[in-house]
């Protein structure tokens, strides 16, 4: 399950996100000292992360579950979908695309736990 942004400046993009975050641009997200993201809503803090990663032409989020716990449908759709909406709204001409993967990616899995991957 990832968050994928087809941009020229992958790097730029990233610094640019975590910029408007700490200077309270954008106050529905924070970032820790390991560069993960997470969102800051009551009901939704920290039940997943996003994990970046730079690649060539993109600009990828993978989701990482708290420790011992899957990432349900609803969390996931709420990360990606409030994720891609802030992109929308602060970055739009930094990119050219995002999209969501609908499964879970072999990524997702970099901390050994799991991703509730059932759908209905």
């Amino acid at each position: 399950m990832a968050v994928i942004i087809k941009t020229e400046n992958p790097q730029g993009l990233l610094s640019a996100i975590k910029s408007a975050i700490d200077d309270d641009t954008i106050r529905t997200w924070s970032h820790d000292a390991e560069g993960d993201f997470t969102h800051t809503a009551n009901q939704w803090e920290k039940r997943a992360w996003l994990r970046p990663s730079i690649r060539e032409d993109r600009l990828v989020f993978n989701i990482v579950p708290p420790y011992n716990r899957s990432v349900s449908r609803t969390i996931y759709g709420i990360y990606h979908g409030r994720f891609i909406e802030m992109l929308l709204n602060h970055f739009d001409r930094r990119f050219t695309s995002v999209y969501a993967t609908a499964m879970p990616t072999s990524a997702d899995r970099i901390t050994g736990q799991t991703v509730e991957s059932s759908r209905n």
